[in-house]
């Protein structure tokens, strides 16, 4: 009973804090892939570019953020955005530090490094068209803005499914570091639980299942929106 209580929705328990902790660590993840998306489509589009700086840029951009450490370009995004922060505001007369906020730091921090892998993945799913419906859109005369509409955006979409449910996952993970800056999610709240009743085991036993379940909802979730998107594709070619 005591272990109920301890992690149940009562007034000693820990149980409603872990479950805002929990949807915190959630919108971290998702917002985070949607800056990922923003980087990673602008990456991919350097990387299949035919300028060489472009690609040089590129390529420089997966290899420094895939090859550092994500708890360091958690720190330098923390802090430097800080200074940045604070800098504007001694401009406009404040005179103190001014932090910035862990959501937006975390977000975009998390973001930077999913939009590494996910360029990847957009460029391995453009690659992946066959080139022959490319060219035969391009003879017929179709605009560019139409051919990506009905032909390169929905198989780009198809390819690339299966490895953005990777990639949130992987960030799923990566937003666990981002408790270093304060922010109240399921890691950091996990740690203060822990501490507080000086049961660690516990409170990171039900921290990790916490984690075990989000995963495995995940994979369920883009598990199905692959088969969806299967289903639908050779309907979804050539709509308007």
């Amino acid at each position: 009973m005591a272990f109920l209580q301890t992690i149940g929705f009562g007034p000693t328990g820990w149980g409603g804090l872990l479950l805002i902790a929990t949807l915190m660590t959630l919108c971290v993840t998702a917002t985070a892939l949607v800056i990922g998306m923003v980087f990673g489509t602008l990456i991919a589009w350097a990387k299949l570019s035919g300028s060489r700086i472009a690609r040089t840029v590129g390529s420089a951009y997966t290899t420094v953020f895939r090859g550092v450490p994500e708890l360091l370009i958690i720190y330098l995004v923390y802090f430097g955005g800080s200074s940045l922060v604070t800098a504007a505001g001694s401009a406009f007369g404040y005179q103190g530090f001014l932090g910035m906020p862990s959501f937006v730091a975390g977000s975009l921090a998390v973001g930077i490094i999913s939009g590494a892998y996910q360029a990847e993945v957009y460029r391995g799913a453009f690659l992946a068209i066959p080139k022959g419906e490319l060219e035969a859109a391009q003879a017929i005369g179709m605009h560019r803005s139409l051919r990506f509409r009905r032909i390169i955006a929905p198989q780009v979409l198809r390819f690339a499914i299966p490895g953005i449910g990777n990639v949130w996952q992987l960030s799923l993970k990566d937003s666990a570091l981002v408790s270093v800056t304060g922010l109240t999610d399921l890691m950091r709240t996990s740690q203060i639980a822990a501490g507080s009743t000086r049961q660690h085991f516990l409170f990171f036993i039900v921290g990790g299942c916490l984690y075990l379940v989000l995963t495995s909802l995940s994979d369920r979730v883009f598990n199905g929106a692959e088969r969806r998107a299967n289903r639908s594709m050779p309907a979804g070619i050539g709509q308007a």
